[in-house]
């Protein structure tokens, strides 16, 4: 083989080795923009109003669109329950985004919150966030703007005992009732009870339920109880705590009887009041309010929020697919290069071509799905960079890149190397001639003094 020869492939694998270092590189992800949004809400169990602020959020990927709203109260107003409910209940929120441009339509993000055991007035818990997506299916510029919101409390099913000693004095008594307390043998509900001695004293409940009862002692020498529910009375004859379920009187004292129970009511705002009708001891131990299964969110609890700021709208330009780039223009490579018959025959099987765009995924004419956002860690894929847009209004969130330097602009594009590759390469022949004449000059003057 000549030295010549020789060279020349030593410079052909130094090229090769220099362009494979150099083009390795990772493709950042894109930055994700946000929107703020304020709302006011009113009705139900907003009460007085409640001020809600939703941060949007929308990301494309994977072929998919989503729109996120993380939510968060402001100021010190918040939803209160409105009523005794054992643990279970939800506060569910729904958002509405007006989706324009290569994509028309609605996105509704959604979410709920688990609530604890509930008392009248206690503070709601928000759900952490709401979403929705859609498929994407076309490329373009899409237009996010987020609008309506809608707060729903859905009770849960089960029963709660009502009393004063825990529950924020919801009982509402006349002044001849006094609260005892008594001790563990009697077994009363939270050892104590409330009683009364003179006619016509009054014990009222307004709750929110479906069934309600009256728990007290059966006992010698106690008087007979009127009851009236939602303004009527409903006992007819009268509760006689005096006397055994068999009507007999009464020898011993039993604890926590369930004295009367209501029939099955519409879920709904409700009043109990009990009296006693003569001038005897009465006790009142609890009432048990009951939820039986709401499968909606009662429409009387909904609370109603609008928008209070202008906060602008999100576009985001999602490119389609294209050819990949020519590295080398035409004209630029010296004719015979590539010598005939140096691909292997067999390399691309008969019948398939390679798709004009392997970032794309093609759905069938004219629909491709790309990929302009990646989250976590796995690698992107775009046919093309992602540009997001604000559009108007004043509440806007900084834009934070991932896998990039913290500026608020998505990373750019990767840029191929080609000036340093061909520097490296002109370095490497021009070492590789050098050589060669330095060698061949030794080898004449060699010759000249023998």
């Amino acid at each position: 083989m000549s030295r010549l020869r020789k060279a020349l492939i030593a410079v052909s694998v130094g090229v090769a080795a220099s362009a494979a270092f150099v083009v390795t590189s990772s493709i950042p992800s894109q930055a994700e923009t946000s929107l703020v949004a304020k709302y006011r809400c009113t009705g139900g169990i907003a009460g007085s109003g409640v001020d809600l602020e939703a941060r949007m959020t929308p990301q494309v990927e994977s072929g998919t669109m989503n729109v996120r709203w993380d939510m968060s109260y402001k100021g010190n107003q918040r939803f209160g329950s409105p009523g005794f409910f054992p643990e279970g209940s939800s506060l569910d929120l729904e958002g509405v985004v007006d989706i324009s441009g290569a994509w028309r339509g609605q996105l509704r993000p959604r979410g709920g919150q688990e609530q604890g055991e509930l008392v009248p007035g206690d503070f709601l818990e928000l759900p952490e966030g709401l979403s929705d997506s859609a498929s994407l299916t076309r490329s373009g510029t899409i237009r996010f703007e987020p609008g309506d919101l809608t707060v729903r409390f859905t009770p849960a099913e089960g029963e709660v005992m009502v009393n004063n000693r825990d529950d924020n004095e919801s009982v509402k008594y006349t002044g001849g009732w006094q609260w005892e307390y008594t001790s563990e043998q009697y077994g009363d509900h939270l050892n104590d009870v409330q009683k009364a001695s003179g006619q016509d004293e009054i014990a009222k409940l307004e709750f929110i339920g479906t069934r309600v009862a009256y728990i007290g002692r059966r006992a010698p020498g106690l008087g007979p109880i009127r009851v009236i529910l939602d303004g009527e009375v409903v006992t007819d004859p009268l509760v006689e705590p005096g006397k055994n379920r068999s009507g007999q009187a009464m020898t011993g004292t039993e604890t926590q009887e369930v004295l009367w129970t209501s029939p099955q009511l519409d879920y709904g705002r409700h009043t109990i009041e009990i009296v006693n009708v003569e001038a005897m001891p009465a006790y009142l131990d609890a009432f048990r309010v009951t939820t039986g299964d709401v499968p909606e969110p009662p429409v009387h609890n909904q609370a109603t929020c609008t928008l209070q700021n202008d906060p602008g709208a999100i576009d985001v330009t999602v490119p389609g697919p294209s050819d990949p780039p020519d590295d080398d223009p035409p004209g630029d490579d010296p004719p015979g290069d590539d010598p005939p018959g140096d691909d292997p025959p067999g390399d691309d099987p008969p019948g398939e071509e390679q798709p004009p765009n392997a970032d794309s995924t093609d759905l069938g004419p004219g629909n491709v799905v790309v990929v302009p956002v990646v989250s976590g860690s796995s690698t992107p894929k775009s046919t093309g960079p992602t540009a997001t847009t604000f559009v108007k209004g004043a509440a806007q969130v900084a834009k934070t890149p991932q896998g990039g330097v913290d500026t608020g602009e998505a990373p750019g594009g990767e840029e191929q190397p080609y000036g340093l590759m061909a520097s490296g390469a002109a370095l490497v022949i021009g070492s590789a001639g050098g050589g060669l004449l330095l060698r061949r000059r030794r080898a004449a003057h060699a010759g000249g003094m023998n």
